[in-house]
């Protein structure tokens, strides 16, 4: 248990967990905190729009993104996009988490809020599997991003409660790109 890390990236004040992979257990194992704003006090004050982010490959079990991705990237600037979440894909030990919150697409926080320059949709996480790719590709009109994006990830929860959209991530490492 000493090795595991947790990172919370734009912490802002807060410092709650909301997700887990069980949904029980709340608390903490070496969180390790990131955001802009060096008043909030995080471990490394850091732009998440500089990539890569200042940490060694495969060194998260889990990171932590609540209320922040909307306010990184802009609506369709895939390239950062995918590298973003290819970076964290390469922060994540395997079976590592990634967990999520942003506003759920419905709602007039997605773009009501001026600071919001993009929107994570339940549809768009469909992108980082590669799975989906072998799947969908010449079936269906999804886009190929595989030229650019070879991390991969499995979704294994998402849900819209209360204004927002939640989802949970886990690394696949190696990726299933062919």
């Amino acid at each position: 248990m000493g090795s595991c890390k947790e990172l919370l990236v734009g912490c802002g004040a807060r410092r709650q967990k909301i997700l887990t992979p069980t949904g029980v257990g709340l608390a903490w194992r070496g969180l390790v905190t990131l955001d802009i704003n060096e008043s909030h006090k995080p471990d490394v004050t850091w732009d998440l729009a500089n990539l890569p982010l200042p940490f060694e490959d495969e060194c998260f079990d889990e990171i932590h993104a609540y209320e922040v991705l909307e306010h990184v990237g802009q609506q369709g600037d895939y390239k950062f996009f995918f590298a973003q979440f290819a970076d964290f894909w390469r922060l994540l030990k395997p079976d590592g988490w990634l967990f999520g919150t942003v506003p759920e697409p419905n709602t007039a926080w997605v773009w009501g809020d001026p600071s919001h320059t993009r929107a994570i949709l339940p549809e768009s996480l469909i992108f980082l599997s590669q799975k989906m790719y072998k799947e969908n590709v010449g079936q269906n009109p999804m886009s190929d991003f595989r030229h650019i994006y070879r991390a991969d990830f499995e979704l294994r929860f998402s849900q819209i409660s209360n204004g927002l959209f939640l989802f949970g991530l886990q690394a696949v490492k190696p990726s299933r790109l062919e």
